[in-house]
C-alpha cells in the first residue's frame, strides 16, 4: 500500500488544482474564404506546437497551450505562394516567407486575440484588439471558467466596408476592394493617435473620432491603447477558448450602445483634424450583431464537474482501502 498514497495525492491534486491542465484553443473558420491563422508566443514562455497554418472554410483546429502561456492569434487573408516559393498574405502577413510565422508577429492592420493564462491572481486575461487595425471579424468565447467578467468578446462586424477612406487598405487589382482598415496610429504616425510622447498616459491620450468608429461597432474590443476598462476580460478556473473567424450571428439594426450591458457608453461621433488639416466628421457604425457576443456566457463545464466528481469518489474509495490496511 506504499504506492497508494502518492496515487491518492495525484487524484486529489487534479481536483483541487485544475489550473495545471493545458488550455485548449479551438480555432474555427466560418468565413466564406480561407483564413491562415498566425500565432505568436510572448517572450519567455514556451512556444506553441505551431505558429501558422491554413484553415479552410468550415474547418477547425485545436491548439493546446501550456500552463501560464501568453501570446496572440490573428487571421491572415488572401495568402499565396509565388514562383520562388515565398509565402505571403495581403493582410496580417508575418513576413516569414513561409506558412509558419516562426516568431514573427502580424503586420498591421490585423485583428488580434491576446491572452495571458494563469496571470495575476491565477486569472486568465484576454481581449480582442483593434489597436493595430482590423482585417477580419473575430469572436472569442470561453468554455467553462468563472467570474463576472468571464464572457465573450470580439469584433463580429465587418468593418472593411465602412472604414474611413483615410484608413482603408484596398487591393492592388482593378477592383480596389477594401481588404482591411488601419488604425489612426498606423495611418498618420502622430503621437496623439499613437498614445506616445506627450500623449503617453491615460490622462493625455483620449479616444479619437477614428477609434470611436471601431468602438461604436465593437464595444468590447480595444479601440485604442488605453481602452482597458471595457475591453479586458478575465476568467478563473482555466477555461478553454473558442476563437471564431467570421462568426455567424443574428443581425439587427440597433444602436451599438445597447449591445452590451457591461460596456461603457460610447461617446458620440466627433470631428477631428487629419494630419493634412482637413476637418471631417465620422458617424459611428450602427450595424451590430445582436446576441453574437452572448453565444456562451461563461459557466462551469459540466464535463469538468463530472470528472471532478469521479475523481473525488475514487479518492475516497482509495482512502477507505488504505485505512483498512
Amino acid at each position: 500500500m506504499a504506492l497508494m498514497l502518492p496515487l491518492i495525492l495525484l487524484l486529489l491534486s487534479h481536483f483541487f488544482f485544475p489550473g495545471v491542465e493545458p488550455t485548449s484553443f479551438v480555432m474555427v473558420n466560418k468565413c466564406e474564404y480561407t483564413v491562415w491563422p498566425g500565432l505568436l508566443s510572448n517572450a519567455g514562455v514556451p512556444p506553441l506546437p505551431t505558429t501558422g497554418f491554413v484553415l479552410q472554410r468550415g474547418e477547425e483546429r485545436t491548439i493546446n497551450a501550456p500552463t501560464s502561456w501568453g501570446g496572440r492569434f490573428w487571421g491572415r487573408t488572401l495568402c499565396s505562394t509565388d514562383t520562388d516559393g515565398k509565402f505571403s498574405c495581403a493582410t496580417g502577413d508575418c513576413g516569414s516567407g513561409t506558412l509558419e510565422c516562426s516568431g514573427s508577429g502580424a503586420t498591421p492592420p490585423a485583428t488580434l486575440a491576446e491572452f495571458t493564462l494563469d496571470g495575476s491572481g491565477g486569472l486568465d486575461f484576454y481581449d480582442v484588439s483593434l489597436v493595430d487595425g482590423y482585417n477580419v471579424p473575430m469572436l472569442v468565447v470561453p468554455q467553462g471558467g468563472s467570474g463576472q467578467n468571464c464572457s465573450s468578446t470580439g469584433c463580429v462586424v465587418d468593418l472593411n466596408g465602412s472604414c474611413p477612406s483615410e484608413l482603408r487598405v484596398t487591393s492592388v487589382d482593378g477592383a480596389k476592394q477594401s481588404m482591411a482598415c488601419k488604425s489612426a496610429c498606423e495611418a498618420f504616425r502622430t503621437p496623439e493617435y499613437c498614445c506616445s510622447g506627450a500623449f503617453g498616459t491615460p490622462d493625455t491620450c483620449k479616444p479619437s473620432s477614428y477609434s470611436l468608429v471601431f468602438k461604436s461597432a465593437c464595444p468590447r474590443a480595444y479601440s485604442y491603447a488605453y481602452d482597458d476598462q471595457s475591453s479586458t476580460f478575465t476568467c478563473a478556473k482555466s477555461p478553454n477558448y473558442v476563437i471564431t473567424f467570421c462568426p455567424s450571428p443574428n443581425t439587427s439594426q440597433k444602436s451599438s450602445q445597447d449591445q452590451s450591458s457591461d460596456s461603457r457608453p460610447t461617446t458620440p461621433s466627433g470631428t477631428s483634424a487629419t494630419p493634412g488639416g482637413d476637418s471631417r466628421t465620422w458617424s459611428p457604425v450602427d450595424m451590430i450583431y445582436e446576441g453574437a457576443l452572448d453565444q456562451s456566457k461563461a459557466s462551469t463545464s459540466t464535463s469538468h464537474l463530472s470528472l471532478c466528481g469521479i475523481t473525488v469518489t475514487l479518492a475516497l474509495a482509495f482512502c477507505r482501502m488504505w485505512l483498512l490496511f
